[in-house]
């Protein structure tokens, strides 16, 4: 690609350097809610071969395979369950819900409660080329450890709790007998590791004392797969799907405001200005905010992800003008100190981008309804953070209550009510479990506000006793409440007990 074809098409691809930097949105998010986040992980890390664009074919073969069953009262060797049954199973016990403007379609969607579902159920897209949500996780848990083989050893122990073993619940037991024997496929059972292109770590001491999702992510991660003896196998993927879902968009939101900042010095050093000896302070946030409990998110989303959207073209429009003109850079762009020399590489020729800053401009213009999110990588960056965070809508009422692990609900039964920041009563429990993981003795609700910090979202610890989540975590008693305690209200561990051999992770 040259700088007249990027000219032509600014979003059908980036820069290579761009691209290839460990904190570029990569891969770029696009519709997803958090049972294919967490269905994409499955096949990201345990079915070898399937791309997402299979999963609805599977899906279909499934469907068209237990119609046949049904008809002729057969089963296939070594099922327990005849065509009516498994129907029954996937359609009702299992069944996922779809959103209003699906009601009339016909596929599979079921619950991710074993990696064998993941082979039929949970792509982005019905049709086309999906995206690999999975791939985010992946690449979350990279960027979030400390070096390559913690991340590797991080990454196992992930595979090992998602794997359904001997001493797991009966019902996951027999649901992955059953589905495997229906659809000729078994999740694993060797762990997947990424190729070294994929993934990278961020250098030791990289984001030391700044915002950063990933690594908390991580160390949460951890405390969750550390909890799976001590629940049901429904219990626990719930926990998985909340964590994943909080966190996924709090690291793309992060990846926008990094974008955004990188710019910013990018665009100084074409004016002129050096970058200082400290270059972390340029190009990393100290603290991410984009929630805020109790209030609307919307507008907040929109503006951080046209912000990233304008830096990606001015980023580009750089990076191919200096190739253009003789000057390309040479060197990476996957931390600060890559940053800084980038920004130094920029002064030293800016002579010869006399003419980006109009460029950028020209192409925001022409590009003003994808700088808006209402088309393109934009418009589909919204719709990963809403149906991510958005308690589903379902289009069976039976349904409504489906998903108690949302980060944003509605503030009233109308179609027309705002959404507003209030976690579901899973996505507290899981919040509350991972600010204790790790920690002895009490821990008062300024804890779980740090935490929920962590990942963008801001809640003033004095207000929770008098708030809904106040209110959500005395009746999920995650709270010892005594108005006479200096404390105030201290936080209650949800689970207590660990078994030895399954707590704890890599650092």
């Amino acid at each position: 690609m040259s700088l007249a074809e990027f000219k032509a098409s600014p979003w059908a691809k980036s820069h290579p350097q761009y691209r290839a930097a460990a904190l570029s949105v990569t891969p770029a998010p696009e519709y997803a809610n958090s049972e294919v986040l967490v269905a994409g992980l499955y096949r990201t890390i345990g079915l070898e071969g399937l791309s997402e664009g299979m999963v609805p074919i599977k899906g279909r073969d499934l469907d068209r395979n237990i119609g046949i069953r049904r008809d002729k009262r057969t089963k296939p060797d070594g099922a327990s369950l005849e065509g009516d049954s498994l129907h029954a199973l996937l359609h009702d016990v299992l069944e996922s819900p779809k959103l209003p403007n699906q009601s009339a379609k016909r596929f599979v969607q079921v619950t991710p409660l074993v990696g064998e579902t993941a082979s039929f159920s949970g792509s982005a897209r019905l049709a086309g080329n999906p995206w690999p949500a999975g791939a985010l996780v992946r690449r979350m848990v990279w960027l979030g450890s400390t070096n390559e083989d913690a991340a590797k050893a991080r990454w196992a122990s992930l595979f090992d709790a998602l794997m359904v073993h001997d001493d797991d619940d009966v019902f996951a037991r027999f649901l992955r007998d059953e589905i495997s024997a229906w659809t000729g496929i078994r999740w694993g059972p060797a762990c997947i590791l990424p190729d070294e292109n994929d993934v990278q770590c961020l250098p030791p001491g990289e984001l030391e004392g700044y915002a950063f999702p990933a690594r908390q992510f991580v160390q949460d991660l951890d405390a969750v797969v550390g909890a799976k003896p001590l629940m049901t196998r429904r219990q626990w993927t719930s926990l998985l799907e909340a964590l994943v879902r909080v966190a996924a968009v709090a690291h793309v939101a992060w990846l926008c405001e990094v974008q955004k900042m990188i710019w910013d010095r990018v665009r100084l050093a074409i004016d002129g200005q050096t970058s200082p000896d400290d270059p972390q302070t340029l190009f990393y946030p100290r603290v991410l905010g984009y929630l805020s409990y109790g209030t609307g998110a919307v507008s907040e989303l929109k503006d951080r992800t046209s912000k990233y959207l304008r830096s990606r073209l001015g980023m580009n429009a750089v990076l191919w003008s200096l190739e253009e003109a003789g000057a390309a850079y040479t060197g990476k762009l996957s931390s600060a100190a890559d940053l800084g020399a980038f920004c130094r590489h920029v002064g030293a020729h800016r002579s010869k981008l006399l003419e980006v800053m109009s460029l950028v401009d020209d192409l925001a213009d022409r590009e003003a309804r994808a700088l808006l999110c209402r088309k393109g990588v934009g418009a589909n960056l919204m719709e990963f953070a809403r149906h991510v965070l958005y308690q589903r809508q379902a289009a069976n009422p039976i349904l409504r209550g489906y998903d108690q692990g949302y980060i944003l609900r509605k503030r009233g039964a109308a179609k027309s009510s705002p959404w507003v920041c209030a976690p579901g009563p899973v996505a507290v429990l899981a919040l509350v479990h991972c600010s204790l993981a790790g920690l002895a003795g009490p821990r008062s609700v300024h804890r779980l506000a740090q935490h929920l910090a962590a990942y963008g979202i801001a809640v003033d610890h004095r207000d929770i006793a008098q708030n809904d989540l106040g209110h959500q975590l005395r009746m999920l008693g995650l709270v010892l409440d005594s108005p006479d305690a200096e404390s105030g209200m201290l936080l209650v561990p949800p689970f207590t007990v660990v078994r030895q051999g399954h707590a704890g992770g890599a650092q």
